[in-house]
């Protein structure tokens, strides 16, 4: 809700006036055809509530309409007039002089919500198992309420294994659905990308818009989409942002090794920061807190790893590492078409991968040791983890940032400077934008029978370990320009 500050007339839309009952005060109030609720009690201020943007959904009976609202509250008279706080859910019932004019107003309100083309039915994925096990409880508590109040329809599926998203995912009838929500962490949504994109009919499934409500460790995902529109992050924004149905293209990373291919959207590391993802695991219990604890650990412990990089730089950024010399072997259409499905050699039916094909003269390489290795595709990496503020959703680029050298003391700084993204200023770190990449990991430094963890969205793609030290292929990535389509605020 806000206060009108227009003067009286301003309205160049028709609209629809008349004095009702507003929560049982008399008032005078009136509804545009764009989707405008205003009204005045007594002599107080003129209230907006925005339909579009502040409102959920209504009911009808008789002389009244209730509307369920999910607004903005003003912080303080003292903050100004326009000084916008968090979303609060509330009910307004408006009592109208007649059953008429109810239903006048009832038709207006559904014509112009009809308009928006808002989803009607999802199909929602619940991972019990994701963060502190809350996801049925939050749920209950913060999510089911909003559908029910916006008159969503939704089948529930709780998750009950691992890979069960993609697994039903990829059989989905998705006719009978507007979008596929999940309410877990990113792992669950990643296994939904996988199960649609391994259809055979993948083009028209990719199309399926998905919704990511934040149930897990990480959340990074539903962190960018709400930070990118300036919403709160809060599980009830990510609600209202599925259930207000706007539409972002996201980039999908094809991810190879040998001969298995899957998907990513959010992340490849190697080096610090995979480590402490996957080794944390073991403190699960501590919830979020657990990656702050060892960051810690590994910071005192300090590893480096042997190995090379390759990547194929964006526009600007070709200053970084060396030529590749000809006749080096590099990315291409035939090796990407020739994959097979992930777990196996099983030709893969849908989805081929991103289908870039660069020349030698376009890659640049960069030596090893390394401390850290991050390619990034949205900017935050977790809810509080701001680790590419310069990534775009649908940009065809993903973010590369590297940790060379750096003192431990250093090191701390970087890692706590990626809270608000202000570690890119370090001395100590590279960031850029890069086409497609290439990582050929070594084993860690002092050490020729460990490598690092390789971590994609969560998943341990592999373990440098073994006498003699062994990683397998060496992974490849390339992009795919806003492949996918979520559901965001705006």
């Amino acid at each position: 809700m806000r206060e009108n500050m227009e003067p009286e007339g301003s309205q160049s839309t028709p609209t629809t006036t008349e004095r009702i009952k507003l929560n049982g005060l008399p008032a005078e109030a009136s509804l545009s055809v764009d989707g405008e609720l205003r009204w005045r009690i007594d002599a107080g201020d003129e209230q907006i509530l925005d339909v579009e943007s502040e409102v959920l959904g209504f009911s009808a009976d008789g002389r009244e309409i209730r509307v369920n609202a999910f607004a903005h509250e003003l912080k303080s008279p003292f903050c100004g007039s326009g000084t916008l706080g968090k979303r609060t859910r509330k009910d307004f019932v408006l009592e109208m002089p007649s059953e008429s004019v109810a239903e006048i107003w009832g038709q207006r309100l559904r014509k112009y919500i009809d308009s928006l083309g808002r989803p009607r039915r999802f199909f929602i994925f619940l991972n019990p198992y994701g963060g502190k096990k809350y996801a049925r409880r939050i749920f209950d508590t913060d999510i089911k309420p909003l559908l029910v109040a916006a008159n969503i329809i939704y089948t529930l599926q709780e998750t009950e294994y691992h890979l069960h998203a993609q697994e039903l995912a990829n059989k989905l009838d998705l006719l009978k659905y507007d979008g596929i929500v999940c309410v877990s962490g990113d792992g669950v949504l990643v296994e939904v990308l996988n199960g649609l994109l391994q259809r055979e009919d993948w083009a028209t499934a990719i199309k399926v818009p998905l919704g990511i409500i934040p149930a897990g460790t990480g959340n990074g995902l539903a962190k960018s989409l709400l930070d990118a529109v300036g919403e709160m992050y809060s599980i009830q924004n990510a609600t209202f942002a599925v259930i207000r149905g706007h539409k972002r293209a996201l980039d999908v990373t094809t991810v190879l090794q040998g001969k298995t291919m899957f998907f990513s959207i959010l992340m490849l590391s190697w080096g610090l920061i995979a480590d402490i993802d996957i080794e944390s695991e073991k403190y699960r219990w501590m919830g979020h807190t657990r990656l702050y604890f060892y960051c810690f650990l590994r910071v005192m412990k300090l590893r480096k790893y042997h190995g090379n990089i390759e990547f194929v730089p964006a526009p600007g950024h070709e200053f970084y590492g060396e030529p590749k010399m000809e006749g080096e072997t590099y990315v291409s259409d035939t090796e990407i078409s020739e994959q097979g499905r992930v777990g196996g050699a099983e030709k893969l039916r849908g989805y081929q991968g991103a289908s870039a094909c660069f020349e030698v003269s376009d890659w640049r390489i960069m030596e090893g040791p390394f401390i850290s290795v991050m390619l990034v595709n949205v900017p935050w990496v977790t809810e509080d983890t701001f680790s590419a503020p310069e990534a775009k959703f649908s940009d065809g680029f993903l973010d590369l940032i590297l940790i060379k050298d750096c003192p431990r003391s250093a090191l701390a700084s970087i890692l706590v400077g990626a809270k608000d993204g202000t570690h890119i200023k370090s001395p100590y770190v590279m960031y850029l934008k890069v086409r497609a990449f290439k990582l050929v990991p070594g084993n860690r430094v002092g050490n020729p029978t460990e490598g690092g963890i390789i971590d994609v969205d969560g998943e341990v793609v592999a373990r440098g370990e073994g006498d003699p030290m062994v990683y397998g292929p060496p992974i490849k990535i390339n992009v795919d320009n806003g492949l996918a389509t979520f559901f965001s605020h705006r």
